[in-house]
């Protein structure tokens, strides 16, 4: 089994809320293949998440936000999932680092999903 994560497209935010919350939340994408562990709890499944990397990454050092980002959301997503096979998809990683290494979004809105290992049968 294996599971991807990608981004589902975002309805407009309501009036009330700021739109800096919202702002481009909806480009990440990532892939999450893993390898089934003998539990019966690894069917192929699609979630919804929104990660917060604003608490992920509070006290790191500017040089090492983004790749620490892109850790932290593969160990959310291992444990999401249940599965140590996770794959990022390029758009979910080129929106991680769209603001430069310092400068990481707020939140990322993914969507994951466990799919099936080909190589398993």
């Amino acid at each position: 089994f294996g599971s991807s994560l990608s981004c589902p497209p975002r309805p407009a935010p309501p009036a009330s809320s700021p739109a800096h919350l919202f702002a481009g939340t909806a480009a990440g994408m990532a892939k999450v293949a893993g390898k089934k562990g003998g539990r019966k709890s690894q069917e192929p499944v699609t979630r919804d998440y929104t990660i917060h990397l604003h608490k992920l990454l509070h006290k790191i050092q500017f040089k090492k936000r983004a790749p620490r980002a892109i850790r932290e959301i593969r160990k959310f997503a291992a444990k999401a999932m249940t599965t140590k096979d996770v794959r990022i998809d390029t758009k979910l990683n080129k929106f991680v680092w769209s603001n430069g290494v310092r400068n990481v979004p707020t939140r990322v809105r993914v969507r994951m999903s466990r799919k099936r290992n080909e190589d398993e049968e």
